[in-house]
């Protein structure tokens, strides 16, 4: 298996933080913007796009803060993705941070995604 590569990427968002951790660490607020359905059992999150499913199991989170989840197909391995809430402590500018881990060929491609899937939930939080 060809090792994959870590990136990170920052998305300024116009929200508060405390809203912002509702949309990247529940079912309810991923099933917004990241997904068209997500459930979950205790760690374990279904996610579901077009019919098809895929698992991850929430590894950390720090309440206000971040979430990590790992694909349960990717269990074996370090990769994992990563959604931090980063407050700038002067002008309190709120970010999302991502890390994520693609193959070398598909960073760009995972990288738009990204930028789509953020694109959702700027419009969610209604700061597009």
């Amino acid at each position: 298996m060809e090792d994959k590569i870590k990136f990170e990427m920052e998305f300024p968002i116009h929200a508060s933080p405390q809203l912002l951790y509702q949309y990247i660490s529940t079912p309810s607020g991923l099933s917004e913007w990241f997904a068209e359905n997500v459930n979950s059992r205790g760690e374990l999150f279904k996610f579901i796009w077009d019919g098809a499913e895929e698992q991850a199991k929430l590894v950390s989170k720090k309440s206000g803060e971040r979430v990590k989840f790992r694909w349960l197909d990717d269990e074996d391995t370090n990769y994992y993705f990563e959604m931090r809430i980063q407050v700038d402590e002067i002008t309190k500018d709120v970010s999302v941070m991502i890390t994520d881990f693609a193959e070398e060929d598909e960073v760009d491609e995972a990288k738009m995604l990204w930028d789509n899937q953020i694109t959702d939930l700027k419009q969610v939080l209604g700061s597009a």
